[in-house]
């Protein structure tokens, strides 16, 4: 199936690890120039191993025809100047970024069962990251998308912001605002061409989901541990329908083919990658 992609310019927010890098890896192999911001300084190291390990685009014949861009760029979302000088950068070496992928978030790293477990200064980090970062990089580059009037934004939400998860309801809050800021933004540039969507990914082996692991383990007594896999495995088995993992590569499906031109109809959804754990509750 071509999905229309071929020498896109694309962003990747958080794209140097877990769905993003799984997202960038999969534009690529449709022929997308790719740009990762990310800021852990890792990303410069692996924007340059996808360089060398997946830089060509080829034909149905297999002859090399053009080098594709893969570039990594330190670039923490929460600071608007920092997310303004990249994207100016960016805009001036490439035009207007013609898709978007955030992924950039943060947990709070504590065990919010019950909420009295947080304080409020828990909260300031995972709202700041999750919720102005996605304002920070809205403003830097839809402003571009609108001129050339066209373009696609995918926000990685989750679907603890659609169901209020008690582990970490700072993260969940966050992810909430993610998919009203997304049908916000899906409203106010559907007339210059632009689709905003939201995939919320359910269970996947992240980092981020991990920390979730190791913030209730902190709260356990010693004695009553269990492994990580152990954990995951009994929430699988109580909320998601279909019994196992989601991977990044699934997420990831989704959102390259919400970027491309077989979703040109869809815009201001909420798509679950979630294996029915929505549909469960």
């Amino acid at each position: 199936m071509d999905l229309g992609l071929k020498g896109k310019r694309c962003l990747v927010t958080g794209g140097a690890s877990g769905i993003g890098l799984a997202t960038a890896k999969m534009l690529i192999a449709e022929g997308c120039h790719v740009v990762l911001w990310d800021r852990n300084e890792d990303v410069l190291a692996i924007a340059a191993r996808l360089r060398t390990e997946m830089g060509f685009a080829n034909t149905d014949f297999g002859r090399t025809v053009c080098e594709l861009e893969i570039r990594g760029e330190i670039v923490d979302v929460a600071d608007e100047g920092t997310v303004e000088q990249a994207a100016t950068s960016l805009n001036e070496r490439w035009g207007a970024v013609e898709h978007l992928v955030h992924c950039a978030a943060v947990g709070s790293r504590r065990f919010g069962f019950p909420f009295t477990n947080l304080k409020p200064e828990d909260w300031v980090r995972p709202m700041h990251v999750n919720v102005m970062g996605m304002v920070h990089v809205a403003h830097a580059i839809a402003p571009g998308m609108v001129s050339a009037k066209t373009g696609t934004m995918i926000f990685v939400g989750s679907v603890a912001g659609q169901i209020g998860s008690q582990t970490d309801p700072p993260y969940s809050a966050s992810k909430a605002a993610t998919i009203n800021f997304s049908q916000c933004l899906a409203k106010d540039l559907a007339p210059y061409g632009v689709r905003v969507n939201t995939v919320c990914p359910g269970m996947v082996q992240t980092n981020l989901n991990r920390n979730v692991w190791e913030s209730w383990c902190e709260t356990i007594h010693p004695a009553d541990r269990i492994s990580y896999e152990q954990w995951a495995q009994s929430k699988i088995d109580a909320v998601v329908p279909l019994k196992r993992w989601q991977t990044s590569e699934d997420v990831a499906s989704m959102i390259v083919f919400l970027s491309s031109d077989r979703a040109a109809q869809v815009t201001g959804q909420t798509i679950n990658v979630d294996g029915g754990y929505v549909m469960h509750w």
